[in-house]
């Protein structure tokens, strides 16, 4: 063996070829190696200028001792070291580089020639095995393993084998280079680690065809294993468009910028993904590295949080929400083109919804929103405002087409919703409002449609109203009116008039009415036509009807004590405070503190009441029980059957003004009084005919044996002083 140190120069001369060749070769190989290779082209550049220094024959030996330190120098300096075994000669030389590598000394490597294999990490000996049969062919061979360094550090050895093989095939002469790749190597298991460890897909595509894909990214297509996606094109796994806007994207430099694919599975399942992308060289080739996630849950979150802020959980159609939004979308492309907004709100619904309860109500509510559906087809979109409410945009139509549709909807709501084998009518009232003359903006045009509804309402509901100018004024004189009749109770505002009722053959006074009148600061005396509706529509009609009762009880037993005699007295009772929780326990209240007999308190209840009719029974008959005399007003001209009549504890039934008003000239009228009349006697109820203002009337009905009435034609409403002038005459 022949040392290094005293071959120097035929050593370079031997290895420059060498490296020269190698160089060229890792370069193409491995793009990675550029810290690599900086060292070796410093090797390589030192060693020309070391050779051109060798072949100056005529330099002094300053120069070459000179010459011969900078090379030790730089290969001291080196992390890489060059074995040359001639194995003919058994001549070995070792570069000084070894042992830094290696951190034995070149002395024992010269001592030991196998000393660099003895030192090898146990695991990597199998590289041997496949080193050497690769070497035996004559081809150069790149191996990579661990060694041991005498402190026990491991270190990542790259080791470059080069053979010479001789005319037999026999190996002659082997060479290698050897570089240490500690740093490269922990740092690509480091980034391999976070590229197989992550949970996001990874790949890498060139030439539209899968080059890489961490395993991540072979589990979201549906691979076992990402050998299964590898050399796929990736048109098998997306469809054009998306491939398409990959390359445009690619070719913008859209550098990691977001976007969302779909992504077909092998299974053929459709998945969402978000991706980003960035142009890489891969093996020394333009390629796209695509980092990406799988948000098809996420997607479906956000579809599922959409679908909640903008359709209606119930009815599943578009909420107030999307109306709001698809509204204003509306007004923002309409170039003046007219449309209609519909408000349409149930009457009577809150009563089925009190009386069946809220899941019946429920049911009707999505019969509701179908039924409109079927209606408006494509010529609008329904919307659900809430509660009982629904609105309609009906997009580029006038007037007459308006009216057609509302038309249209009335008729279709004639038909009634069937629920358990019983039928429900609930009919709409509606309010129009168009653009561009009623609003140019969405609250105009909303306010509108809805005052235009309540007009419907007004109007008896179960019809339609456009909206116009005055109804403005309208809205403003409601709205002035139920602030001051929240304030009238305690402003002591309210009075209460009695009207007389007449035994029709004696004339003898039996009993009043109290009837309610709201004597206003400002506009005088107010209707009660005006203001129940409104009390009974916010609910002030509770405490309001508490007072009548107190007063009307209170009234009749000062009678009593002044002498002027014993007078029941009759209330009206709406069918909002049959519905009260404490009802009855207001009229054992008020029966006990005025101290009055239950039997001169008349409540008169309306036909209403039969909407609910298992509850107004069960409150009735406890009325009854405790001696209250019961009478149903205003009958036949509401919701009353004969069927359920006949269950109600009731006393009287008093005939409708309505009726009495023709019963001389209208034969239609006498038949319906008549047959009221008779059905009451064989009820055994009482008959009291209600609105009586002439004689002609009184004669009618004494002959058709109603004995009871009240009108004009005895006396009108009087306040309680003129009332007590009125019986005492009448004594």
């Amino acid at each position: 063996m022949i040392n290094f140190t005293q071959h120097k120069q035929t050593f370079i001369i031997i290895f420059t070829a060498i490296i020269l060749l190698e160089l060229t070769d890792l370069i193409w190989k491995d793009h990675e190696m550029v810290s690599f290779l900086m060292h070796l082209g410093l090797l390589l550049i030192t060693m020309i200028l070391l050779l051109f220094l060798i072949q100056g024959s005529s330099s002094t030996s300053r120069e070459l001792r000179n010459s011969n330190k900078n090379l030790n120098d730089i290969f001291e300096t080196l992390d890489v070291a060059i074995w040359s075994h001639d194995l003919k000669a058994d001549h070995l030389l070792i570069t000084p580089g070894i042992e830094k590598l290696y951190g034995y000394s070149l002395d024992e490597f010269y001592r030991d020639s196998l000393l660099w294999r003895k030192v090898i990490f146990p695991e990597d000996e199998c590289v041997l095995n496949e080193r050497k049969e690769k070497l035996s062919t004559g081809e150069p061979c790149t191996s990579i393993y661990r060694i041991i360094k005498p402190d026990g550090q491991v270190r990542w050895i790259q080791d470059r084998g080069i053979p010479t093989l001789d005319e037999k095939g026999e190996m002659t002469s082997f060479t290698s280079v050897l570089f240490d790749i500690t740093d490269r190597k922990e740092s690509e298991d480091q980034y391999r680690s976070l590229v197989e460890m992550s949970p996001d897909i990874i790949a890498v595509i060139s030439n539209s065809k899968f080059e890489y894909i961490n395993e991540a990214g072979s589990k979201l297509i549906g691979a076992s294993s990402p050998s299964e996606v590898l050399n796929k094109d990736v048109s098998e796994f997306s469809d054009s468009k998306t491939v398409s806007n990959i390359k445009e994207k690619v070719s913008n430099s859209f550098v990691g910028e977001r976007f969302e694919v779909k992504v077909f599975r092998l299974d053929g399942q459709e998945i969402e993904v978000e991706i980003s992308i960035m142009p890489i060289l891969y093996g020394g080739r333009t390629a796209i590295q695509l980092v990406g996630r799988d948000i098809t849950e996420r997607k479906k979150a956000e579809k599922t949080i959409h679908h909640m802020a903008y359709y209606d959980s119930l009815t599943d159609i578009p909420n107030r929400n999307m109306f709001k939004k698809y509204l204003n979308e509306t007004l923002d492309t309409s170039s003046d083109q007219p449309f209609a907004i519909l408000f349409l709100d149930l009457d009577r619904f809150k009563v089925i919804n009190d009386t069946k309860g809220h899941s019946t109500g429920d049911i009707i509510l999505k019969k509701v929103a179908i039924r409109l559906k079927q209606v408006v087809q494509e010529e609008g979109v329904v919307f659900r405002q809430g509660g009982d409410e629904f609105i309609l945009i009906l997009p580029n139509m006038n007037r007459k087409s308006v009216k057609l549709m509302a038309n249209k909807i009335l008729h279709y709501f004639t038909t009634p919703f069937i629920i358990n084998d019983q039928e429900f009518f609930v009919t709409p009232s509606i309010g129009i409002s168009m653009y561009p003359e009623d609003g140019r903006e969405e609250e105009s045009l909303i306010k509108h449609a809805d005052k235009a509804m309540y007009l419907a309402k007004d109007a008896g509901k179960n019809n339609y109203q456009f909206y116009f100018a005055h109804l403005d004024k309208a809205s403003s004189k409601k709205m002035e009116l139920e602030t001051g009749l929240r304030k009238a109770l305690e402003l002591e505002q309210f009075t209460l008039f009695y009207q007389p009722k007449i035994h029709l053959e004696t004339k003898e006074i039996l009993g009043v009415e109290a009837l309610i009148r709201w004597e206003h600061p400002t506009r005088g005396t107010i209707s009660p036509i005006e203001f129940i509706p409104l009390a009974e529509e916010t609910g002030l009609i509770i405490p309001m009807g508490k007072w009548v009762l107190k007063q009307a009880c209170e009234q009749s037993k000062a009678w009593e004590k002044q002498g002027v005699g014993i007078i029941p007295v009759a209330v009206n009772i709406s069918v909002r405070q049959i519905k009260d929780e404490g009802f009855v326990d207001v009229i054992k209240e008020i029966l006990a503190e005025t101290d009055l007999e239950p039997s001169r308190l008349e409540l008169e209840i309306t036909e209403s009441i039969m909407q609910d009719f298992e509850h107004s029974t069960k409150v009735l008959t406890q009325l009854k029980e405790l001696g209250i005399v019961l009478s149903m007003d205003d009958f036949g001209t509401g919701y009353s059957s004969l069927n359920n009549l006949r269950f109600l504890p009731i006393d009287n039934i008093k005939i409708d003004k309505s009726f009495i008003d023709d019963i001389i000239t209208d034969t239609n009228h006498v038949s319906i009084v008549k047959a009221i009349i008779d059905m009451s006697q064989n009820m055994n109820f009482n008959t009291i005919a209600e609105g009586i203002e002439t004689e002609e009337q009184v004669h009618f009905l004494k002959q058709n044996s109603c004995e009871i009435g009240q009108g004009y034609h005895f006396s009108r409403p009087l306040p309680p002083k003129e009332l007590e002038m009125f019986l005492r005459k009448q004594v």
